[in-house]
């Protein structure tokens, strides 16, 4: 670790440094812990945040956060965990959990609680005990490109309802919930890994819809907010929410009165840090009223050095208020000590859930499926037997490059029945750049598989391309579809392994 040693500093600064260290949540290349790491954590860093590539497997993740708990004790392992086209836990195989959109559709809120907690189990089972989920952003602009199927729906009460069963349900396991993207990331179409996005609303237009979820999960218990990297000029022209106490201070905690742990988004996002840098944009992020700076994805020693390091001087400069990151670290020691104690107390029932996709949910979200008049009948004609056209787009960062959909199952499940019937057609896939004719010679036909079809202009045109020389074309969007569905015949509302299966038996049934 660069610097003087702790035995070099005074008392107050290493009380000072161990506050500061406490609300730091970074990230780490590899499956192990590294030693770094592991000397941060017993020095009292607030935790680790475990990504997709941090995990090979449930057991060597279980090893992993053994580590990380056997270094710091009270140690918070954050993970993003929704349930759907975002998960950690299954960055290899695909999620066997419905997502956020096909719940919102079905609309029951116990069914809701109840996949929630299965969640929260196999979280417990992996020694996660933070989760950045629910997302309670209404996805009410259908060309979001990083919401999206991760947003319960475009109806404010829906995802109220929604996301406080979620809540209800992940905490009765004994994992917090962090309730993201404060105070709404739905009403854009800019992904802000990328750029600082612009969402022009006034606070009367925020209360009457993107603040009712964050409403309902606080009065539901939730126990930790996580801020967005987008930009209010209504409410704060100069500063994005993640570095605004007006947002922080002013509206959630003092209009909707939330007490718990503020989390930032990640600061090596564009949104955040793209200007100023990771350190500047900490000091900024603690300033504003966060309490733990969830750093990024791939972090190193010198790095979390840095930002200390930068912390520290604005407290000494007088730029940041040592109260402000007292206040801090004591939020997240206590939600730490909490969860360690839910850890100690609440066992993992030996009957629960362990990841296996259930039949009951398959329906479920066969359910949920929008399909076209005319699709039906093209399915019933076909029954399967189709080529295939996967329509490949670039996943944004959020999701990654876990596999999705009817591939991720026949990947996951070759041997099953679907699956091999699915493998054994004719499959072209078809990314941006590739000339659409490629995908016209089979005369069978033709099942056309994507995400957000009519958000890439490569896609429609090829849609558009078969639909003209072919009759028989069923197009299907995993992803959230257009309002006026025109490149989806069938809509499923999520890509998650559990809803590739579905689709799989729904054109196996014609029904």
């Amino acid at each position: 670790m660069s610097g003087p040693s702790v035995t070099e500093q005074s008392l107050p600064a290493v009380s000072l440094r161990r506050q500061v260290a406490a609300t730091l949540l970074p990230g780490f290349a590899g499956t192990t812990l590294p030693s770094w790491l592991a000397a941060r954590l017993r020095d009292g860093l607030g935790g680790v945040c475990v990504f997709g590539p941090n995990i090979t497997s449930l057991a060597q993740l279980r090893e992993l956060t053994d580590a990380i708990y056997a270094a710091n004790p009270d140690a918070i392992v954050a993970i993003d965990e929704e349930g759907g086209d975002v998960t950690r836990l299954y960055y290899e195989s695909g999620s066997p959990y419905p997502g956020n959109a096909v719940l919102g559709r079905c609309g029951d809120a116990a069914y809701t609680e109840s996949v929630a907690r299965r969640v929260g189990w196999e979280l417990r089972r992996a020694g996660c005990n933070l989760d950045f989920a629910p997302d309670v952003d209404i996805n009410s602009n259908p060309d979001n490109p990083v919401i999206g199927v991760r947003s319960f729906g475009s109806s404010p009460k829906v995802v109220a309802e929604q996301g406080a069963a979620w809540t209800r349900g992940l905490q009765s396991a004994g994992v917090a919930v962090c309730a993201k993207h404060f105070p709404g990331h739905g009403d854009t179409a800019q992904d802000s890994h990328l750029v600082l996005p612009e969402v022009d609303l006034s606070l009367e237009q925020l209360r009457e819809r993107e603040l009712r979820p964050f409403r309902a999960v606080i009065e539901a218990g939730a126990r930790s907010v996580m801020t967005s990297h987008i930009l209010l000029p209504q409410l704060d022209a100069e500063r994005p929410a993640t570095f605004s106490p007006a947002i922080i201070e002013g509206l959630l905690r003092g209009e909707l009165g939330f007490t718990g742990v503020v989390v930032s988004d990640a600061l090596d996002m564009k949104g955040a840090s793209g200007e100023t840098g990771i350190p500047e944009a900490a000091v900024l992020a603690l300033a504003a009223g966060c309490d733990l700076l969830c750093i990024g994805t791939e972090n190193t020693d010198d790095q979390l050095s840095d930002i200390e390091d930068a912390i520290v001087t604005a407290i000494e400069s007088g730029r940041l208020a040592a109260p402000r990151v007292a206040e801090a670290a004591e939020r997240v020691l206590g939600l730490a000590a909490e969860l360690h104690r839910a850890r100690v107390e609440t066992p993992v029932p030996d009957d629960a859930y362990a990841g296996s996709i259930d039949p009951a949910d398959i329906a479920a979200a066969i359910e949920t499926f929008d399909i076209a008049p005319h699709a039906v009948d093209r399915v019933r004609a076909h029954r399967g037997r189709y080529s295939v056209v996967r329509i490949e787009t670039v996943a944004n960062i959020a999701v990654g490059v876990a596999p999705w959909g009817p591939f991720a199952e026949a990947a996951a499940d070759p041997d099953s029945e679907v699956a091999r019937a699915f493998s054994a057609n004719p499959l072209v896939v078809f990314t941006e750049g590739d000339h659409p004719d490629l995908v016209l010679a089979a005369k069978s036909p033709v099942l056309v598989i994507g995400k957000d079809n009519h958000r890439h202009a490569f896609a429609r045109e090829a849609i558009d391309r078969l639909r003209a020389e072919r009759d028989s074309v069923v197009v299907v969007d995993m992803g959230w579809p257009s309002d006026d569905r025109a490149y989806a015949d069938v809509a499923t509302f999520g890509a998650s392994r559990l809803v590739g299966r579905a689709l799989l038996s729904y054109l196996d049934s014609g029904s």
